[in-house]
């Protein structure tokens, strides 16, 4: 048991290592040479970790943005009441969710094995958390109970989850690749669903975001680090504006962060590296998609034949980069407003998790474009943020408030809305 917990914890709950090994394998089964192993597998490790060094630049400019937007609508944090919260509860629980990670990769391996749904999730993060809200949901319907009902509970549900969700978005995935050869393996995966669908029904596939036609003097607006730039540097400036403006402690308390810099201008820097931040992720999943798409190929044909990857939702920006930024103004505009509805129809504080509108927004925008074009991509933004807003209000309130509600406020997604209801229900008919 505890070599498996080991295995659980440093293997398939650190990312890197786990894509680093897997790429390793595959290298070795297709007989590379030792320079071609040591390059491949370092380069698909190094490309990864810049992902995650980007993705940090992004999360440190949005922990600036965040605030920055409670603070000019008067929001304050609501109290959640008696709960666990993520230390206790992964005290009491941590062991059950990281062998139920293990044992559900392991099924989802064989179920890619031995069924015609041939994809693999390698998105190693999101396994981690969405175990946790699993478990939380579970614990919070059934109460206390054995730790291997719950393990076997929670593996059988991320097992299917795992397998399933990538096979539901292929058909739109090789609309944007072009090809077959990856998946996507994300807990966006419903709202990218909802992009492509209602892009499709309601929008214009032949106005592609990428193909925007601009006047020659405004043909940088087509470089997508400069579009990403302006675009968060208004969000930022507009909302830095309002700050200043307000003589409120919070106001104040934010200005503080800015030292002895103009806030404005320090808020303006703030949107430049949140720029910088896609740039770096981009260049990451560029490098490590590089490495691992053809190692891969060894595992697919040796172990499981026929066999994708399903991997982190960036793996589509470099696809449709303007979709990108239109799905994230969609997502944050809806957030706006389902932020108004829920404060004055169920009385519920919705702090919009800029992350995910960001990510998910962003992904359901590039799903939305390939099918309506740029109204495509700002309809998926929007039906992001009515799915994360609603959700996290359920899930909150009913799903999961007295193990990790804390924990659903930031790290719950997408995918973890859609199935909660469906997951507490099962929970209860069963235990």
């Amino acid at each position: 048991m505890d070599a498996l917990f080991w295995i659980a914890t440093n293997i398939f709950g650190t990312p890197a290592i786990l894509l680093g090994f897997i790429v390793l394998i595959g290298l070795l089964l297709q007989k590379k040479t030792v320079s071609q192993v040591v390059s491949g597998t370092f380069k698909a490790v190094i490309g990864f970790l810049i992902i995650g060094a980007g993705a940090n630049v992004i999360v440190n400019a949005l922990n600036v943005f965040e605030p920055m937007w409670k603070e000019v609508f008067g929001l304050e944090a609501e109290s959640l009441g008696q709960f666990l919260g993520q230390d206790a509860f992964n005290g009491k629980y941590g062991s059950a969710v990281t062998l139920a990670m293990l044992v559900g990769f392991l099924l989802n391996v064989l179920l890619a094995r031995f069924t015609k749904f041939k994809y693999i999730y390698l998105t190693g993060h999101m396994m981690f958390w969405t175990a946790t809200i699993f478990a939380g949901i579970v614990v919070h319907a059934a109460g206390d109970m054995a730790q291997w009902k719950l393990v076997a509970f929670i593996a059988v549900i991320l097992g299917l989850y795992w397998t399933l969700q990538p096979a539901l978005t292929q058909p739109f995935m090789r609309q944007i690749t072009g090809n077959d050869n990856i998946a996507l393996g994300h807990t966006s995966a419903s709202v990218a669903l909802l992009g492509a669908l209602f892009g499709k029904w309601l929008g214009n596939k032949n106005n592609d975001a990428e193909k925007i036609k601009v006047p020659k003097g405004l043909e940088f607006l087509r470089d997508s680090n400069v579009i990403t730039a302006l675009s968060m540097g208004v969000l930022f400036l507009v909302g830095a504006l309002v700050i200043v403006t307000k003589g409120t402690p919070g106001a104040q308390e934010l200005i503080a962060k800015a030292g002895e810099q103009n806030f404005i201008i320090y808020a303006i820097i703030q949107s430049l590296t949140f720029a910088g931040g896609i740039a770096i992720v981009l260049m990451g999943v560029r490098m490590f998609i590089g490495e691992l798409v053809p190692a891969f190929n060894g595992i697919a044909t040796k172990i499981v034949p026929g066999a994708k990857p399903a991997l982190d939702c960036p793996v589509v920006f470099p696809y449709a980069p303007n979709a990108v930024i239109l799905g994230f103004i969609g997502a944050f505009a809806g957030a706006l407003i389902w932020l108004v509805v829920l404060g004055n129809t169920v009385a519920y504080i919705f702090v919009p998790t800029m992350i995910v509108l960001f990510f998910h927004g962003a992904t359901a925008g590039v799903f939305g474009n390939a099918t309506g074009g740029v109204r495509g991509a700002l309809i998926g933004g929007f039906l992001t943020a009515t799915v994360v807003a609603w959700g996290q209000y359920i899930m909150v309130r009913f799903l999961i408030s007295s193990t990790v509600p804390d924990t659903a406020m930031w790290a719950a997604d997408s995918d973890m809305f859609i199935i909660g209801p469906i997951l507490r229900f099962l929970a209860q008919l069963l235990f």
